[in-house]
């Protein structure tokens, strides 16, 4: 009885698997540069150990027009950060995939210098939502991709 049982698990594991790395293969990659829904910046995202890194390649307004300097991650509450270029700042960190075309991990958001839980999910081949939570309250917007 042990071993029929341990039999239908490992029939049962398989199964529930076998989906999922189907759907893998065939699900667009996050991979490529994306515009943010106010369009205000571009994120290159590439794959970095196990799961996605995201960086800021291009901003609308690369210029700060108080400074006439590049813009710099003023929000950022560690002083030794807050003036680091917003072009070439990482967005994610231990973005690891939990399911078919779906990352989890941390995002950073420059316009408050706070880092929060966030899911990556490709929704088609030219959009992809990123959303953010602090605690229940969740938010985010529909990112396009740019060229290909």
């Amino acid at each position: 009885m042990a071993s029929r049982f341990g039999y239908v698990i490992a029939l049962v594991a398989a199964a529930l698997a076998a989906p999922v790395a189907h759907a893998q293969g065939t699900s667009p990659e996050p991979t490529g540069v994306w515009q943010t829904q106010a369009g205000d910046a571009h994120v290159k995202i590439s794959k970095c150990g196990g799961g996605i890194c995201g960086v800021v390649v291009s901003l609308r307004e690369p210029i700060d027009p108080m400074t006439g300097k590049p813009q710099v991650d003023n929000k950022n509450p560690n002083p030794s950060l807050a003036t680091r270029p917003i072009i070439g700042l990482p967005l994610f960190s231990g973005m690891h995939p939990v399911a078919a075309g779906k990352w989890q991990g941390q995002i950073y958001n420059a316009d408050d210098g706070g880092t929060y839980a966030s899911s990556v999910t490709v929704t088609s081949e030219s959009t992809l939502r990123v959303e953010g939570c602090v605690g229940a309250l969740c938010g985010g917007e529909t990112w396009t991709r740019v060229g290909r």
